[in-house]
C-alpha cells in the first residue's frame, strides 16, 4: 500500500516591519524547521538570528560597464552550505575584470569554456582574459553552441563532448559555463559526465541563470516528450555573476527571469514579494540596486533550501511553483517558442487558480499574482493551442510524479506560504485545466 504523500509548508517570517529600501542588501536569515500539529515541516526566521549565508558589505556601481576599476567594490557573496561541495556565489559589478575570482576556483591547466553564438561576441574574450592574465599555465579552449531551448539535446550536448575529447582534456580540466540557463544545465551535465566527472564554474549572463539555474546542481538536457528529463546534481565550484552582463540582455529575457525572483516571493518570503511589488517598474528600467538586491535575495533564498535540501527529496521541490504547468507549455508549444519565464509565470497563475479552489488562499493573492506578472509583462494564461489532454500527457511524465500520483507545489495559507503535495482533489487541478484551455 502506497504510504500518504508527504506535505511541506514553508514560511519566512521576519521581526521587520519597515519598508526595504532598494539599495539595501542583507543576509537571509537561519531557517528553522520544525513539524505542526498536522506533521507538516514549516520553516520560520527570525532576523535576531545570524544566517549560514553571509554576504561581505558593498555595493555596486554602474558607469561604463566594462570599465577597469582602479579600486574595484568587494562583491556580494552568497554562500551555498553544502559541506565539502560548498562553493560561493560572487555578485557584483565588473568582476569579469577581476580574474582572481575565476582563477581562484580553476583546477588544473586546462579550461574549455561553453558558450553560444549570442554571448561569445559579446564575452568570450573577456572571460578568456580573465581565466590567463597573469596565468600563462592555463590554456583556454572553447565551443560555441547554437543558442536556444530547442538545442538544449543530446545532439548539442555531444558538441561540447567532442571538443572536449578533440583537445585532449583530462580530469584536472575545469568547465566553464558562459550564457543562460541552457548553456549552464548543458554544460554541467557535460562536466557531470565527462571522464566521470569534472570540475565546472557557472558565469550565468541572463536574470534568469544569475536568480535560479546556475546555483543548486541541477544540469541536464531536455527529451522531446519532457523537459529536463535527462541529467544530474552536480555542483560547481563557483557562480559569478557580473550584473554589467545584463545591460546587454534582450527586454523579452530581461522580464522572463523576473517569474523565478516572484516565485521566490510567493514560496518563502513574503517581505521580499511585497519588495518587488514596489520595485517591479524599476527591475524593468535595470535600475542597478533594484536587479544587484533582486539577484542577492534570491540567491540566498535559494541557497537557503539547496543547502537543506540538495537532491530535492521534498523540501527542494518547492522552488518548482508553476513548473509543472510550465514545463508542459513548454513541451507542448515546442522548445523555444516560449521561453522557460513566460512558461514559469502563466504556470504559477494556474497553481495559484487551483489553490483558489481547493479553498487554501484568498483571492488577494489571486489578485496579487495576476497584478505583478502583468506588472513584469510576463504571460498571464497559456497560449490558446494548448489543451487539457495536452496538459495531461506531459504533466505525466513530469520529475515530480510518484508512484503514479502527480505531485504538485500550490499555495496554502498567508503570503509566503507552499506545500508540496500529491493530496488534493483531482476535481481541482480539472477545473483549473478547463478554466484556462478551450478544450
Amino acid at each position: 500500500m502506497a504510504s500518504a504523500p508527504t506535505h511541506f509548508s514553508l514560511s519566512l517570517r521576519t521581526n521587520q516591519q519597515t519598508p526595504i529600501p532598494k539599495s539595501s542588501f542583507f543576509s537571509l536569515p537561519k531557517t528553522h524547521l520544525h513539524f505542526n500539529s498536522n506533521n507538516w515541516l514549516w520553516a520560520s526566521v527570525s532576523t535576531a538570528r545570524k544566517s549560514r549565508i553571509c554576504a561581505s558589505s558593498s555595493s555596486s556601481q554602474v558607469m561604463d560597464p566594462f570599465a577597469a576599476k582602479s579600486q574595484p567594490a568587494l562583491p556580494e557573496i552568497v554562500q551555498v552550505d553544502l559541506g565539502n561541495r560548498s562553493y560561493p556565489i560572487y555578485i557584483g559589478s565588473g568582476l569579469l575584470h577581476e580574474p582572481d575570482y575565476l582563477q581562484r576556483h580553476v583546477h588544473g591547466k586546462r579550461v574549455l569554456v561553453v558558450t553560444n553564438k549570442t554571448v561569445a561576441p559579446l564575452y568570450l574574450d573577456k572571460v578568456v582574459d580573465a581565466l590567463t592574465r597573469g596565468n600563462p599555465n592555463v590554456s583556454v579552449e572553447s565551443v560555441i553552441l547554437p543558442d536556444g531551448e530547442q538545442y538544449k539535446d543530446m545532439d548539442t550536448l555531444m558538441k561540447v563532448f567532442d571538443k572536449a575529447i578533440e583537445s585532449r582534456l583530462d580530469r584536472r580540466c575545469t568547465f566553464v559555463a558562459l550564457g543562460g540557463g541552457v548553456i549552464g544545465d548543458m554544460c554541467g551535465f557535460a562536466a557531470a559526465s565527462f571522464l566521470r566527472g569534472v570540475n565546472f564554474i557557472q558565469i550565468p549572463t541572463t536574470v534568469m541563470a544569475q536568480v535560479d539555474s546556475s546555483v543548486g546542481g541541477k544540469t541536464g538536457i531536455n527529451h522531446h516528450l519532457g523537459k529536463n528529463l535527462i541529467g544530474a546534481f552536480y555542483q560547481p565550484q563557483c557562480v559569478l555573476v557580473d550584473t554589467d552582463t545584463l545591460n546587454t540582455l534582450p527586454d523579452r529575457e530581461l522580464a522572463s527571469g523576473f517569474a523565478e525572483v516572484i516565485k521566490y516571493g510567493l514560496i518563502r518570503d513574503a517581505e521580499f514579494f511585497e519588495w518587488q511589488e514596489e520595485n517591479m517598474q524599476a527591475l524593468l528600467a535595470r535600475d542597478p540596486s533594484a536587479l544587484a538586491y533582486a539577484i542577492k535575495r534570491s540567491c540566498e533564498n535559494k541557497a537557503e533550501v539547496v543547502s537543506l535540501d540538495e537532491k530535492e527529496s521534498g523540501l527542494r521541490a518547492t522552488l518548482n511553483l508553476g513548473h509543472t504547468f510550465g514545463h508542459a507549455i513548454e513541451t507542448g508549444v515546442g522548445y523555444g517558442q516560449w521561453l522557460h519565464g513566460e512558461a514559469v509565470a502563466a504556470g504559477t497563475v494556474m497553481a495559484v487558480d487551483m489553490s483558489y479552489r481547493l479553498g487554501w488562499i484568498d483571492d488577494s493573492i489571486v489578485k496579487r499574482v495576476g497584478d505583478i506578472l502583468k506588472q513584469a509583462k510576463l504571460p498571464t494564461a497559456p497560449p490558446e493551442t494548448m489543451t487539457v489532454d495536452m496538459f495531461k500527457s506531459v504533466m505525466a511524465v513530469d520529475k515530480k510524479v510518484a508512484d503514479g500520483l502527480l505531485r504538485l507545489i500550490l499555495l496554502k495559507g498567508p503570503l509566503g506560504n507552499c506545500v508540496f503535495t500529491g493530496d488534493y482533489d483531482r476535481k481541482a487541478l480539472d477545473d483549473t485545466l478547463h478554466a484556462f484551455c478551450k478544450s
